[in-house]
């Protein structure tokens, strides 16, 4: 099958997978009701799902996602299809709060994804890669949409069976018309690194941390601001889906100018170089957008919020740049693992970005704000620190 037509298909895999994953924010009100539980009880499966994101990543140093690659993408959607289903028969809340840490998982799809495109593609792959990244917010996009007409039809329960089949009649499409390799992890005497001891691991997994900080902390924070600033919940929704379209955009566009960028020079140097040139672009955008979020948010200007977000979602420019840095930096057998461990480095700001920034937000919201400003520039500085580092594949 060709190469595109496959980005394609795990596009519409990640879609599925995390647009399904919207049904529960939609079924709010019918859910709080069903087990007689207060808003902020309500709250915790968010934090639960935010916290799975985070020790998804863990996963990928196990053999859980070892051998046929089919089969570990299978596993992936599971993590959100088969909680997604049970939801509605439990009855005790603590127990769908333990389901939804479990549908965090389903990111498992990000790296597995980048070792795939791996296999067909070289200076295309951060255009490749940001199709598919796109997908996740085009899931935030068109679930909402989706999940809200279904309960137009159907009683939440039954719309959380119908969701999670969905993922598995996306899933059986992708399986039957992509092409299966085998995932190997080096045996502790066959690798000759541990991608774990390395420095540049680790500055590379934090060049990353800094947008996710932002992206998994700005949409419940523009949520709590713009209902205290007195917007309407048609106000806040739009701004939730202008973010959200956005970072879609900006993740095909920004990988598109990797491609262009990385073309020039396929080595593994200037494989790096164009990397780091894009996720300094991204992170100059963001943070222009974030001053004029800040300006927006203190002064209750609700069009220039709009327009700032826009900007604000380029921050998502630098995932595609990102999730193609371990094929390029890394040498071959160490690439699933590589994926994993940079995963799990720069997804450490899901685990505290949000608590903090809204800790610091009950204590001044300017204080909270710059906070969020300070991000991009930190960005930079650790992209300049990694790109005067030698590369893992330099080195063996």
């Amino acid at each position: 099958m060709g190469r595109w037509k496959t980005v394609i298909l795990d596009t519409l895999v990640m879609t599925a997978g995390f647009g399904t994953l919207t049904f529960m924010s939609v079924a709010k009100p019918d859910i709080i009701g069903h087990f007689n539980i207060t808003s902020d009880q309500y709250d915790l499966q968010h934090v639960a799902y935010v916290f799975g994101l985070f020790v998804a990543f863990l996963l990928g140093h196990t053999r859980i996602y070892e051998g046929s690659f089919k089969r570990s993408v299978g596993i992936a959607v599971s993590w959100a299809a088969i909680p997604q289903i049970l939801i509605p028969f439990v009855g005790n809340w603590n127990i769908v709060v333990f389901l939804r840490f479990i549908q965090g998982f389903v990111v498992g799809l990000v790296p597995l994804f980048s070792t795939q495109i791996a296999r067909y593609f070289i200076a295309e792959r951060p255009f490749a890669k940001g199709i598919i990244l796109s997908g996740i917010f085009w899931g935030g996009v068109f679930g909402n949409i989706a999940a809200r007409y279904l309960l137009g039809y159907v009683d939440w329960k039954t719309g959380f069976v119908i969701t999670g089949l969905v993922i598995y009649l996306v899933y059986l499409l992708w399986f039957l018309l992509v092409e299966d390799f085998e995932i190997k992890h080096p045996k502790s005497g066959d690798a000759r690194i541990n991608v774990w001891k390395l420095p540049f691991t680790w500055a590379l997994g934090f060049t990353f941390f800094p947008a996710l900080w932002v992206i998994f902390t700005i949409i419940g924070f523009t949520t709590k601001l713009g209902y205290d600033i007195g917007w309407t919940k048609d106000h806040v929704s739009t701004l939730s889906t202008t973010l959200n379209l956005s970072k879609a955009l900006w993740s095909i566009a920004f990988g598109y100018l990797g491609f262009v960028l990385s073309k020039k020079n396929t080595t593994p140097r200037g494989l790096f170089n164009a990397i780091v040139k894009v996720m300094i672009i991204a992170y100059a955008f963001g943070f222009a957008g974030l001053l004029l979020y800040s300006k927006a948010m203190l002064s209750g200007n609700y069009e220039l919020a709009l327009f700032s977000v826009v900007l604000v979602g380029a921050l998502q420019g630098t995932g595609p740049a990102f999730w193609t840095s371990a094929p390029a930096t890394y040498p071959e057998n160490v690439v699933p693992r590589a994926n994993f461990a940079l995963g799990l480095i720069s997804n450490s700001a899901n685990a505290i970005a949000p608590s903090i920034t809204e800790a610091l937000a009950r204590t001044n919201e300017e204080l909270a704000l710059i906070e969020l400003s300070m991000m991009p520039l930190i960005g930079i500085l650790a992209l300049i620190i990694a790109s005067r580092m030698k590369l893992p594949v330099e080195t063996t």
